[in-house]
Formats: C-alpha cells, structure tokens, sequence
C-alpha cells in the first residue's frame, strides 16, 4: 500500500502530467547532407525555439555531412555549414548507418537531387526493419528525375514511412491564402513566376525552377495533363494544360528584376498574390514540425509526383522544339524506367 506522502506525489504528478506542467522530451532530429544554407537556418530556429511553438518539440542532435564533388555549390559549403553545425553543438557522424540510431526524424537536406533516392533509401530500409518508423523530410528537389521520385514513393509506402517533399514558397502566407481565404473564387488559371537558374546536372526546372512550379501547383492543384515549354537564354515559359481546360503557367526568370509570386484568375476575382510578412522557413518548418508529430503528410505524395512530372515533360518539350507533351507519356516513360 502506498503510504500517504507516496500516494499525494503519485497523484500530483498525474494531475502535472495531465496539465502539461511536465514537458515531453523533444523528438530527436538528424540531417542528411549538409552543402546548403537550409541547414543552419532550419537548425537555428528549431534549437532555439521555445515556449509553446511546435519547434520547440524538436532538437536537431546529429548530422552527415555527405556532399557532391562534381557541384560547387555543394562541394564549396559542406565544410563551412558542417563547422557551423559542430559549432551549434550538433554530434557530426560519418555514414547515414550511424546517424539513424541517434534520432527520432530526418531532414534529407542535400543539395544535389541525384543522391536522394539512395539516401532515403538507407531511411527506408531501416524503418522496414522496425515497428518505430522515423518520419522522413526531403527537401526540394526531391529528386533529379521523376524515375527516382516514383521510386522514393514506393518505398516510402512498402516500408510505412511518412514521406513528404515540399518547396517553402508552398506555404508563404500569399501563397497559401489564394484557397484559404476564398478571394479568388474557383482558380480558372494561374501564371507564377519566379528565379530559375540552371544546373548542368539537373533538369532545367529542378535546380532552382521548383520554387515557382511550386507556386503553380499550390493555387492550380492536381490535374494537368499537357506541357508545352519555350526556353532562352535568358527566360523559360512553361504552360501546363489542366483537366476541364484550366491553363497555368511558369515563368522562370534568369535575367532583370526577379521574385516569387503569381497571377490568379477566378470565378470571383483576378490579380496578383500578395506580398505578405511570415515568409521564409517559418510557415514550412511549422508543417515539418507538425508532420514530424502526427506522421500524417501536409502534401499529398501524388501532388507532388504530379509537378515532378510537369517539370520533366517541360524538359521533353523543349527538346521537341515546344511541341505537347503528356503528362501520361512521361509518367509511363519513368515507370518504366525502374
């Protein structure tokens, strides 16, 4: 029997628990691929977090430095962001086989989309091996083709692991409130735009394009089913012809006055996405942080597979001279593929 002292603590501690006086320890988080300012960004604002924030319930704890010689833009960083993680008290391992072990959650951050499947790979086979299955975010692009894309989503469901890719321009408050807040009506079309430098291993939307296409298919949704594409020097125009003969367009920009937004046509209303402050990470590492918790994907897999494919049959097109392309050709083209 419980002496009287006992049993007054024992019931305290339920009631502290119940009303959240005593804190859960925070989920453990572990980096793949450190050539990018995202990591030190993202590390910052999940370590420092407080209070009530769904940051808070996260601790960035371990990382692998991984890296692509044949990028500079990652194989002139890794050293610097690696330090600077060190620096912030993060454990730097050697393998994503000694990462994994240490922490609750991934962020697949590497620069470099053509690593991807094979580091996400090693976080598939590990959960399939486990009844605990650590949430998995890949970071854009989510790969550099949509063969290796359709590849990370099949493993992803064989092995039970919450999977989801996304670009932080998703959920830019002016972004996100074309549905939210209803202004525009049924969205009838769409042109976003945005910077779209190249990169001579990747795709020409994947490298930095993304952003905008994910501006794109944030306001048109699902259901484009042609591409045509016009690219210059300077300049790519990519038109997607959506399911009922909705139109939307990216505009990527490689010279004069850049940014990110779009131009919204409704059954209610037509302009342009505001301007609004809350930008940043912020709004996207709420929904990673959130993702991380309940497992349940803030972007659908299918969506996302969806704009991969737009941005192949974008490639395809340019190499036809602008001529139509299906989004089924490629889709069956990159199933076929693996």
């Amino acid at each position: 029997m419980l002496s009287c002292r006992t049993n007054v603590f024992a019931m305290s501690l339920v009631a502290a628990l119940a009303a959240g006086a005593v804190a859960a320890e925070p989920m453990k988080v572990g980096i793949i691929g450190l050539d990018t300012s995202h990591v030190t960004a993202f590390t910052g604002a999940i370590n420092k977090a407080k209070g009530d924030s769904p940051l808070a319930r996260l601790r960035v704890v371990a990382a692998f430095p991984g890296g692509s010689p044949d990028i500079s833009a990652s194989s002139s960083r890794v050293e610097g962001f690696t330090k600077a993680l060190r620096d912030q008290g993060v454990e730097i391992v050697d393998s994503i086989d000694a990462l994994l072990p240490k922490v609750d959650a991934i962020l697949l951050e590497s620069v470099d989309g053509r690593p991807h499947l094979a580091q996400a790979t090693a976080v598939f086979e590990a959960n399939r091996k486990s009844d605990k299955k650590k949430p998995l975010f890949i970071d854009k692009p989510i790969a550099a083709s949509l063969a290796d894309t359709l590849a990370i989503f099949r493993l992803a469901k064989e092995t039970g692991t919450p999977c989801f890719s996304t670009s932080s321009l998703r959920f830019y408050p002016g972004i996100a409130a074309v549905h939210a807040e209803g202004k525009y009506g049924d969205v009838i079309g769409c042109v976003a735009f945005g910077p779209c430098s190249l990169e001579e291993h990747h795709p020409d939307l994947f490298w930095y394009g993304i952003h905008g296409v994910e501006i794109l298919f944030t306001i048109m949704g699902p259901g484009c089913e042609s591409v045509t594409c016009t690219a210059t020097d300077d300049t790519h125009v990519v038109t997607g012809v959506w399911k009922g003969g909705r139109v939307g367009t990216f505009r990527g920009i490689r010279s004069g006055k850049s940014g990110y937004g779009a131009m919204v046509f409704g059954t209610k209303a037509a302009g342009p996405t505001e301007d609004r402050p809350g930008g940043g990470y912020g709004p996207m590492l709420v929904e990673i942080a959130k993702f991380f918790k309940s497992g349940t994907p803030p972007v659908d897999p299918e969506l996302t597979t969806e704009l991969v494919a737009f941005m192949e049959a974008a490639d395809e097109s340019k190499r036809r001279n602008g001529a139509s392309v299906k989004i089924a050709e490629v889709v069956e083209k990159a199933t076929s593929a693996k």
